[in-house]
């Protein structure tokens, strides 16, 4: 062979060979510029995951969800992760789940009950809670100002709003009156964020109509309330802190977390959700409807910031601020924690955990 033709072979072999190799660099090239990019659009969708923990048997469940993922997608966040609660389980296992599950913020879509369940799931993570109401009271959504009616403005307050530590309560049901099994279970804690109350009002919760609070809202609580208003006065012995027992006939006794109730009443004006205490309010009227037309009046004054000076009072509210409080009932009475009703008690206790619990509010 001439060796002017191995020449040119080898010089081909060569060339094909550079041309391999510079196409081998060119390509890793565009690659390794490329990374940059990938990381860039891998952060613009990158978000909060965000975890909504569902009452199925909302009427609006469904709505919830569609507005949720619609919002998700157009803020370019991650897929929502949805849970349904239970009848064994109203959200506690659930919102425990959503963390192990790597959830930013879990959202309580539901009622009060809902709500309380969540927050028990939460209590302590240091992550946030935020709420879309769908429930009869919305207590909680009430004392924080948040949006009451729109699935969407909620939702903008999850993805928009500031976190919030606030104080949780908590209820020991220390002995329990069943002989008529209408006991509460004896010995069982529940955790309450707005107002736990013995006495009228959780009788007057107990006794509202399901199929009515469907129609007409909150406003069936009231409409319950009637039928107790010529109830006997309960005797109570009611201990707060370090001080003295103190013994008194009243109507009910209730402890507050925080104090707006719905129908714009202001039950306990002067409670703090952050101060880390606890309201103790004792509550009595006399003299029938007068009394209670008097503890009306007294409601709406302190509400708005007055003070009824009158020297006698057949209906009136005495409180204290507490960290730690124990009632004790004659015969019993029933017992709620922000409006579920636990049965009746005739001795519980109260306590506060400051700054427990992380919520997402209005900016």
């Amino acid at each position: 062979m001439p060796w002017e033709l191995i020449v040119g072979i080898v010089a081909l072999v060569i060339g094909l060979t550079a041309l391999v190799v510079a196409l081998v660099v060119l390509r890793r090239s565009r690659a390794q510029h490329a990374a940059p990019a990938a990381d860039s659009s891998t952060r613009a969708v990158a978000g909060p995951q965000v975890a909504v923990i569902v009452n199925p048997s909302k009427e609006h469940t469904r709505q919830v969800a569609e507005t949720v993922r619609r919002l998700a997608a157009e803020a370019a966040l991650p897929e929502p992760r949805f849970y349904d609660t239970t009848v064994e389980d109203p959200g506690t296992g659930q919102a425990r789940q959503a963390l192990d599950d790597g959830a930013d913020v879990v959202v309580a879509a539901g009622g009060d009950g809902t709500v309380r369940a969540v927050a028990d799931g939460l209590v302590g993570s240091g992550r946030p809670m935020g709420i879309i109401p769908a429930g009869t009271g919305n207590l909680l959504a009430r004392n924080l100002d948040l949006p009451l009616a729109d699935v969407e403005e909620a939702f903008a307050v999850v993805l928009g709003g500031v976190d919030r530590t606030i104080d949780v309560g908590r209820l020991k049901i220390v002995r329990t009156a069943d002989d008529d099994g209408d006991g509460a279970e004896e010995g069982s804690a529940h955790l309450f964020l707005v107002i736990a109350g013995l006495g009228f009002d959780a009788a007057m919760v107990a006794d509202a109509d399901d199929a009515l609070k469907a129609r007409v809202g909150w406003v069936a609580y009231f409409l319950a309330g009637v039928r107790h208003l010529h109830g006997r006065r309960l005797r109570a012995t009611i201990g707060v802190d370090d001080r003295p027992v103190v013994e008194a006939r009243l109507r009910t006794v209730m402890v507050g977390n925080c104090g707006r109730l719905p129908g714009g009443i202001t039950l306990l004006p002067d409670a703090v959700i952050d101060d880390g205490e606890l309201d103790v309010a004792a509550i009595d009227t006399r003299g029938g409807l007068a009394g209670w037309a008097q503890l009306l009046g007294e409601v709406v004054a302190q509400g708005m910031g007055m003070q009824n000076d009158l020297k006698v009072k057949i209906g009136r509210i005495d409180h204290v601020r507490a960290k730690r409080a124990t009632i004790v009932v004659e015969g019993g009475e029933q017992a709620q924690v922000d409006g579920e009703v636990l049965g009746k008690a005739l001795e519980l206790e109260t306590w506060v955990e400051p700054g427990a619990l992380v919520v997402r509010t209005p900016a």
